[in-house]
C-alpha cells in the first residue's frame, strides 16, 4: 500500500493537486441512466450538455454508453458506437479538458482512448483485466474501483463485510498496484471506493465517515456519490430530490482529501467545493479574514 504525502495526478497534459477538487461531469450516452433517463443520449444533446458542463467548471467529462444496473444488454460494439464519435467530437471541441471513459470494457476503452479519452474510469473492479494494460499502451489514466467482486450491472445482496472501508482499500490499492506494474504511470492512476457498487446504505455511509484511511494511501481518490441511492435512502429522497444530500456528501468527503468528483450538477457542486477549498484554506492560516 503506498503512503505518505499525496502526490499530483496528471490527466490529459494537466496537472490536478491536492487542495483543488477537480469536477467530473457526467455525460450519459444511454436511453436509461438512472437520473436524467435518457436526456443526454441523442449526440447533440449530449454536446450540449458537455459544453455547459465544461462552462460551469468541469475539469473532466466522464462519457457512458452502458447504464450501470440492470437494463438491456449492451454490446461492446454499441457501447463504442455511443462513446468513441463522441469522444472524438468533444476532443475538438474542448482541447483543453480531460475527457474520460466511463467502461469495464478492454476493446472499448482502447478506441475510446484512440478517440482521445485521457481517463478510463472502470467502476466494475477490473472485471476486464486487460483493461489496466490499454491504459498502459495509451498513456492514460486508470480509475481502480470496488465492486464487492460483482460482476458488471448486478446488484448486491444481502452483501456482509467484516469492515467494508479495510475490503475496499485492500481491493483499490492492489488494483492501483497492479497497473503501475503493468505500465501506468502512478500519477495516472485513481482510485475509488464505489458508493453503492456491491454496497448497502450502511457501507457508504461508512466509507464517507471513513474516507480518511483511503486518501491516506496517498492514492488521488474519486468519490462518485451524486444522486447515488444511499443518499435517497438515508434522506427518504427520490432521484430528483437528492442535490443537498449530494452536495453534503461532497464536502464531506472534500475536507476528508478526496480529490475527484464525479457529479451531475456541475455548477452546485463546484461552488460546494471551491467553498471548502477556502474554509481550508482559512484553517490553516492562508486565506486572511
Amino acid at each position: 500500500m503506498r503512503d505518505g504525502a499525496p502526490v499530483p495526478l496528471r490527466l490529459g497534459g494537466r496537472e490536478f493537486v491536492a487542495g483543488r477538487p477537480a469536477v467530473m461531469g457526467v455525460i450519459n450516452r444511454t436511453p436509461d441512466s438512472f437520473y436524467d433517463r435518457g436526456t443526454t443520449f441523442a449526440f447533440d444533446a449530449a454536446l450540449r450538455a458537455a459544453d455547459t458542463a465544461v462552462q460551469r467548471g468541469a475539469d473532466i467529462i466522464d462519457v457512458g454508453g452502458v447504464k450501470a444496473g440492470y437494463g438491456e444488454h449492451v454490446t461492446a460494439g454499441e457501447e463504442a458506437r455511443r462513446t468513441v464519435p463522441f469522444i472524438a467530437e468533444l476532443r475538438a471541441r474542448h482541447p483543453d479538458v480531460v475527457i474520460s471513459a466511463d467502461t469495464w470494457r478492454a476493446e472499448v476503452a482502447s478506441e475510446c482512448a484512440e478517440a482521445g479519452a485521457d481517463l478510463i474510469n472502470d467502476t466494475w473492479a477490473g472485471a476486464d483485466p486487460d483493461l489496466a494494460r490499454v491504459a498502459a499502451e495509451y498513456d492514460v489514466g486508470l480509475v481502480c474501483s470496488h465492486s464487492g467482486g460483482l460482476a458488471p450491472r448486478t446488484d448486491p445482496h444481502r452483501v456482509a463485510y467484516t469492515d467494508v472501508v479495510a475490503d475496499v482499500a485492500a481491493t483499490v490499492t492492489g488494483l492501483a498496484e497492479r497497473a503501475v506494474e503493468l505500465g501506468v504511470g502512478a500519477d495516472r492512476v485513481v482510485i475509488d471506493p464505489t458508493h453503492d457498487f456491491g454496497k448497502n446504505t450502511y457501507h457508504s455511509l461508512e466509507l464517507t465517515r471513513r474516507l480518511a484511511e483511503l486518501t491516506a494511501t496517498g492514492w488521488p481518490v474519486l468519490v462518485a456519490v451524486s444522486n447515488k441511492d444511499f443518499i435517497g435512502e438515508t434522506l427518504d429522497a427520490a432521484v430528483t430530490d437528492r442535490l443537498a444530500g449530494t452536495l453534503a456528501t461532497l464536502a464531506v468527503s472534500a475536507w476528508e482529501g478526496a480529490r475527484v468528483f464525479r457529479v451531475h450538477d456541475v455548477a452546485a457542486a463546484r461552488r460546494a467545493l471551491d467553498t471548502v477549498t477556502r474554509l481550508g484554506a482559512t484553517e490553516t492560516g492562508n486565506g486572511g479574514v
